[in-house]
C-alpha cells in the first residue's frame, strides 16, 4: 500500500530518491522472486507484476514501465562466480521492487534489473554472493535489497487493523532492535547466522526470503562506511518497515 498511499513511509522513500545521487541503473534483490538457482532479468521492458491478492483495486492498476538493462544483466552474470546465473526474460518487476522504486523514481526512467533469491542456498551463500557485486557501486549502479527485517504475516494483527497505527509485539521490537544493534556494530557474522539469535528472531524470521535482501546490502558496505536508518517503525504487530542506506 506504500505504493499508492501518501504516508510517512512513501514520503521518506520519495525524499530518499531526491537526496541520493541518481543511479545509471538499479539492481534490485526482492523477497518476492525466489528460484531454484540464480537468475537475472534480461528483457528490454520488464512487465509490472501484481503478485498479491486481497488489496484495493487501485493497487492492481499501478504500472511501473522502467526499462530493463541487458548490458547490466550480462555484467551481473559475468561477475558472479559462486553461481551459474541464468538470464530470465519472463519475470519482470515484482511488488517488492516497484512498490519502492515507484516512490523513489516515479518517472520510471532509471533502468531496472532484478536478481533472484536461490531458495536452495543458505544465508552465508547469499552474503558471499552479494560481495561479488561490489564493483557495480563504482559503475553507477544502485543495489536495492527489498524485504522486511521483521516479517511474520501469520502473526499479524487481524483484518480491520489500522495500518497507520505503529505497534509491534514485544518480540518484534526486540528482534528489530537486535538487528539494528548488530548492523551498527558491523557484526555481519551474527546477522548471517540469524537462526542463533534467540526466540524473538525466530518469530521475526520464520522464513528467510524477506530477511535475505538485507544481507545483500550489508555485504556491499565498506569498512567504516556511513549507514543511516530510516522508516524505522513497526506495523501490524509482526512487521517492521526499518530501512537503511549505505554511503
Amino acid at each position: 500500500m506504500n505504493a499508492v498511499e501518501d504516508n510517512e513511509f512513501s514520503r521518506e522513500w520519495r525524499s530518499m530518491g531526491a537526496r541520493l545521487p541518481r543511479p545509471k541503473s538499479i539492481l534490485c534483490v526482492s523477497a518476492h522472486w525466489e528460484t531454484s538457482g540464480t537468475f537475472v532479468t534480461a528483457m528490454r521492458m520488464p512487465r509490472t507484476i501484481h503478485d498479491f491478492f486481497g488489496f484495493p483495486e487501485r493497487l492492481y492498476k499501478v504500472e511501473y514501465p522502467a526499462p530493463g538493462n541487458k548490458d547490466l544483466a550480462g555484467r551481473v552474470k559475468e561477475m558472479l562466480s559462486r553461481s551459474v546465473v541464468g538470464k530470465d526474460e519472463e519475470w519482470g518487476l515484482d511488488h517488492g521492487c516497484w512498490s519502492v522504486l515507484s516512490r523513489m523514481y516515479p518517472d520510471a526512467s532509471v533502468p531496472v534489473v532484478q536478481l533472484s533469491l536461490d531458495f536452495t542456498r543458505p544465508a552465508r551463500f547469499h552474503y558471499e554472493l552479494a560481495k561479488e557485486l561490489a564493483p557495480l557501486r563504482k559503475e553507477g549502479v544502485m543495489v536495492v535489497g527489498s524485504g522486511n527485517m521483521v516479517h511474520n504475516l501469520s502473526l499479524a494483527k487481524p483484518k480491520g487493523y489500522d495500518f497507520n497505527e505503529h505497534s509491534g509485539y514485544d518480540w518484534a521490537i526486540e528482534a528489530n532492535d537486535t538487528f539494528k544493534k548488530l548492523i551498527e556494530e558491523g557484526d555481519h557474522d551474527s546477522l548471517v547466522s540469524y537462526e542463533t539469535l534467540g526466540a524473538a528472531v525466530k518469530l521475526a524470521v520464520p522464513t528467510p526470503e524477506h530477511y535475505l535482501p538485507m544481507l545483500y546490502a550489508l555485504a556491499l558496505r565498506r569498512k567504516e562506511e556511513p549507514l543511516t536508518f530510516f522508516n524505522d517503525a513497526p506495523l501490524a504487530g509482526s512487521i517492521t518497515m526499518t530501512s537503511f542506506v549505505v554511503g
